[in-house]
């Protein structure tokens, strides 16, 4: 047992700061890939938003500070290496501000920031890597790699279901219920047999639920990446929708945008009419998007994107375009540290109501 203790007091305790649901992802790769402890800080609160907001620039995003909300919280828990994702907007130069945040507050850590190692050749991950672990095991860790991307998309269709369908359940609570017990799956896994098993387990739960579901109202939900898939940071808008009985649409996941994307010039293809040029991280795909939801026949759009996220500043006008050739109503949602949810649901409902009342003329 002594000897146990020993080995465990060598690992690194590693944590990121909470993204959306993937946690659960980075915790497996962190420990079944790379042997090392992952500390699941608790998920995001108005606490954590206040904590990253009050050691914050009062100008950046809101993305910012609760990301570093985040890490502190992490660090408060026991972390002594931190993870700091990238991006190819502002996003890519926040770890570097945010590491000497948290220095000048007196926290000792390792800072791993992924900003720098955006060269796309896997020696340079690797190279970064063995900082955690000399002895890492390439072919152990490529195994894990790839059980970590099937649970991200079991995760990303999870939800994508979830939302889909929850609004419609004839048993209040059960959408809520089986994907509860998923997550929870997923926090202890510790096999590829585990992450299937807990996958299949939803799928038959899912599939059990009745519903009732007649000509409902469809929505899209686009936006910027980061508050878009984020409950905390965009006020549980999807779960608001679905209460409503709303069937909500999201492409923006994990999946779609970082595995499984077409490329910025397939999508500006699409659009060549809309978007001349490349326009950012998410917005030439959210162009697209919009436009795919309103081509489909949904009942309205909604824009979601964090104050002074300028690439989504950008789209709107695009946006409006779409909505005015299509007549598809498009509610633009903007959020910072002073969103309040009283005003979120006067929104929502006031669209909610529109979108009702407009269905009906036109049926």
């Amino acid at each position: 047992m002594a000897k146990e203790q020993i080995i465990n007091e060598r690992k690194k305790k590693i944590a990121f700061p909470i993204i959306a649901r993937y946690n659960c992802a980075l915790r497996y790769l962190i420990e079944v890939g790379l042997g090392q402890q992952y500390i699941m800080q608790p998920r995001m609160t108005k606490k954590t938003l206040d904590i990253g907001s009050r050691y914050s620039p009062d100008t950046v995003c809101t993305p910012f500070k609760t990301t570093l909300g985040s890490m502190i919280e992490a660090l408060e828990s026991g972390a002594d290496t931190l993870f700091m994702v990238y991006g190819i907007c502002r996003l890519g130069y926040y770890g570097e501000l945010q590491e000497q945040i948290l220095r000048d507050l007196g926290y000792q850590f390792e800072f791993i920031n992924l900003a720098e190692y955006t060269t796309g050749k896997t020696r340079d991950y690797l190279k970064e890597l063995k900082r955690l672990d000399t002895k890492i095991h390439p072919a152990r860790l490529t195994v894990t790699v790839m059980e970590f991307i099937k649970m991200v998309e079991y995760i990303d269709e999870a939800e994508a279901e979830y939302y889909k369908n929850c609004g419609f359940e004839l048993t209040k609570g059960a959408y809520r219920k089986a994907i509860n017990q998923f997550w929870n799956d997923m926090d202890r896994a510790v096999s590829k047999n585990d992450i299937e098993e807990g996958h299949q387990r939803l799928v038959d739960a899912f599939h059990a639920i009745p519903l009732k579901k007649e000509e409902p109202l469809r929505v899209g939900v686009i936006g910027e990446y980061f508050t878009v898939q984020d409950d905390f940071s965009n006020l549980e808008l999807e779960q608001k929708l679905a209460d409503m009985g709303v069937e909500v649409h999201r492409w923006m996941n994990f999946s779609h945008r970082n595995m499984h994307y077409s490329g910025e010039k397939n999508l500006n293809v699409r659009i060549h009419d809309l978007c001349e040029y490349e326009m950012g991280p998410t917005s030439t795909a959210n162009i697209w998007c919009a436009r795919d939801y309103a081509e489909r026949g949904f009942d309205g759009i909604i824009h979601v994107k964090s104050a002074g996220c300028t690439p989504e500043i950008d789209i709107m006008p695009v946006l409006q375009n779409i909505g005015a050739d299509y007549k598809i109503p498009i509610l633009y949602l903007t959020y910072d540290s002073q969103t309040s949810d009283t005003g979120l649901m006067t929104r929502l409902e006031a669209f909610y109501d529109m979108l009702r009342m407009r269905k009906k003329v036109i049926r």
